[in-house]
């Protein structure tokens, strides 16, 4: 069964209600937000119902803080994926402007019970909701018993190397330029997807043709050189070297990645591609003369692949 996406709680079809559910905003779909839909998914199994996810969108942070830099770990499609990836069934991308205005209760009751007619929700131990965002895991069971649907409150969980798992963690790494440990958080690459765009079409020019995305609203990198993955529409993985920057050598640009792919020539303007920023190889810096960035860019390129060898 692939994911069934719905974007609404009321006037539900009888096949995309009573499911068991896993709450929360699932930003990055990190260890900590898998084992909350593990937690769905165990309910699933033992009650023969589909396994949903809920989440909101507009993200909640994007309406609570609007003053925030740009922080999203994943797009809402590489979240579907991965969601799908754990055997999710329903998708419920609820609008988060409205469920905002209702109490903890009136969510409870009039979403969770009566419009999705969840037989279970999970959530993570540090869960809050509704309005004023007044409840939290003590509630929920409350409100569970009251209405009629089961309750589990997954535990903290701890990455390899004792990393505290959140989104925040995750996204502290991802701007430190801290990749490895953003993976650990993660149980993957933090990965960037959009579509190839023109750019000033100085890397061909240069001998280092790449292959250009627009940041968008995920969280700003640290700026510099990377080992990359970068997945093709076609499904291919080609190994890489990124630079994630504003080009102060060439003439300053909004920061953008531009990935170059190892052995690999081929038109890939507006296609879109998701990068893995695997390693960290050295921060951004401006060179005197385009000879030395030629220099640079040969050298981060040999360092990349040497960490991407063992991969390959």
């Amino acid at each position: 069964m692939s994911l069934r996406v719905l974007h609404d709680w009321r006037d539900l079809p009888p096949e995309a209600r009573g499911a068991a559910v896993a709450l929360g905003n699932f930003d990055g779909v990190h260890q900590g937000h898998r084992q909350v839909v593990a937690e769905a998914a165990k309910a699933a199994r033992a009650l023969k119902a589909p396994l949903g996810v809920i989440r909101f969108t507009p993200h909640p942070a994007s309406v609570l803080r609007p003053d925030l830099d740009p922080y999203r770990l994943m797009t809402p499609e590489q979240q579907a994926r991965a969601l799908e990836g754990l055997g999710v069934d329903l998708l419920y991308d609820l609008p988060f402007v409205e469920i905002a205005e209702l109490s903890d209760e009136a969510f409870a009751r009039g979403v969770l019970a009566a419009g999705l007619g969840a037989r279970h929700v999970a959530a993570g131990f540090d869960i809050r909701f509704g309005k004023d965002r007044l409840g939290d895991a003590e509630s929920l069971k409350r409100w569970g018993d009251k209405y009629g649907f089961g309750v589990s409150i997954a535990p903290a969980v701890a990455a390899e190397g004792g990393a505290k798992v959140s989104s925040s963690a995750a996204r502290e790494a991802v701007r430190a330029g801290e990749v490895d440990k953003a993976a650990r958080i993660l149980g993957r690459p933090f990965a960037i997807e959009g579509v190839v765009v023109e750019g000033q079409h100085l890397g061909r020019k240069l001998g280092y043709p790449t292959a250009n995305v627009f940041l968008g609203d995920y969280v700003r990198p640290r700026l510099g050189s990377y080992a990359t993955r970068t997945r093709l529409a076609d499904g291919r993985i080609v190994p890489g070297v990124a630079n994630i920057g504003q080009n102060p050598t060439t003439g300053l640009v909004d920061a953008r990645l531009e990935v170059w792919l190892f052995d690999f020539d081929e038109d890939l303007y507006g296609q879109t591609i998701e990068t893995e920023l695997v390693a960290f190889i050295r921060p951004e810096a401006k060179f005197a003369c385009l000879d030395e960035l030629i220099a640079q860019i040969g050298d981060d390129a040999a360092k990349a692949r040497a960490i991407l060898t063992p991969e390959l």
